[in-house]
């Protein structure tokens, strides 16, 4: 599979399907985070979906594990692939969608967030390492049925190591030398994958470039997909 994941982090649902349609033959599939859902509903996953590329719904699920079987189920009917749960919401939870989501999709255990630092993950009342955060959820998600867990390239390797049979999705790539914006632990896609990344989602450097063809097609000869 391509490991190229596009996060299509815009407002409106076509949009999302122009720049997909645009897309498709250079990437393995697209990310709709929360603010598409909010502003186009879940319906935008079908009609992602619809351009020939799998979806993956970051809705980062937290709450009672019923209500997050529910939501998963929901999003499952919508057409997603994988949806995202966090994992602090704890084994439970995370039971609950694996059960919403059933057997054609996949949950994806959200670790620890690109944008937190040990610092930050202190004040939460986490007193531990971000890599030591992220090698307990993947327990728990490997122990709760999850297909996956999300964590930055910092703690790839340490993920694949804790739970080979878990796939292992880097957010926060980024080319060589660009700003990190909002997230604080990132890296580029040769990293990712050498850190044991099987699945990196690309936003920025991909929507906000004069030529999004052109950036994706160069990313994906990077990942020796064309």
């Amino acid at each position: 599979m391509n490991p190229i994941i596009v996060a299509l982090d815009v407002p409106d649902a076509d949009e999302a399907v122009s720049l997909a349609t645009q897309l498709t033959p250079y990437v393995g599939g697209f990310k709709v985070g929360l603010e598409l859902l909010m502003s186009a509903g879940p319906d935008v996953i079908r009609r992602v979906g619809a351009v020939g590329a799998p979806v993956f719904a970051d809705a980062k699920l937290h709450d009672i594990p019923n209500t997050v079987g529910g939501a998963a189920r929901q999003l499952a009917k919508a057409g997603a692939r994988w949806v995202t749960v966090h994992g602090s919401g704890g084994r439970d939870m995370i039971e609950a969608a694996v059960g919403g989501l059933g057997d054609v999709s996949g949950v994806l255990v959200v670790t620890v967030l690109t944008s937190l630092d040990r610092a930050q993950l202190r004040e939460t009342g986490v007193d531990r390492s971000v890599a030591s955060q992220v090698v307990a959820i993947t327990e728990i998600a490997a122990g709760a049925g999850a297909e996956g867990v999300v964590c930055s390239i910092l703690e790839a390797g340490a993920a694949k190591q804790t739970a080979p049979s878990l796939k292992v999705v880097t957010p926060g790539i980024r080319s060589s030398g660009a700003v990190p914006d909002d997230q604080k632990r990132i890296g580029t896609l040769a990293e990712a994958l050498a850190a044991g990344a099987d699945m990196v989602v690309v936003g920025r450097t991909i929507t906000a470039a004069q030529d999004v063809v052109g950036a994706a097609q160069a990313l994906a000869i990077e990942a020796g997909q064309v």
